[in-house]
């Protein structure tokens, strides 16, 4: 089964990140590991209201990494594999001008 995290910003090509031959990351671990990228880069929820739903959470820290951040293989990879465990999908694609998330 194809199993892979695509990343389209504005005015560049879109990223894809390839998990077929990676080891999937635990859901816990996922998790933690997007909380402390929401932390580390000083993100705020999308909505007034505070909740923060998981794949809000992603479509976030994709936005604040932006593409240089992307460009660091070993995060982007370790981003892919976060995002595919957190939300239990394995193709998803994240645009970031529009803040969605497709499966």
């Amino acid at each position: 089964m194809r199993s892979e995290v695509t990343v389209s910003f504005k005015d560049s090509p879109p990223v894809r990140l390839d998990l077929n031959e990676v080891q999937p990351m635990p859901h816990d671990v996922a998790r933690w590991w997007l909380d402390d990228q929401f932390t580390q880069m000083g993100c705020e929820p999308l909505r007034p209201t505070g909740k923060l739903l998981t794949a809000d959470k992603v479509v976030v820290v994709a936005q604040a990494a932006g593409p240089a951040k992307f460009a660091e293989a070993k995060w982007a990879q370790e981003f892919a594999r976060a995002a595919s465990a957190a939300l239990a999908k394995p193709v998803i694609h994240i645009d970031v001008a529009t803040l969605t998330i497709s499966y």
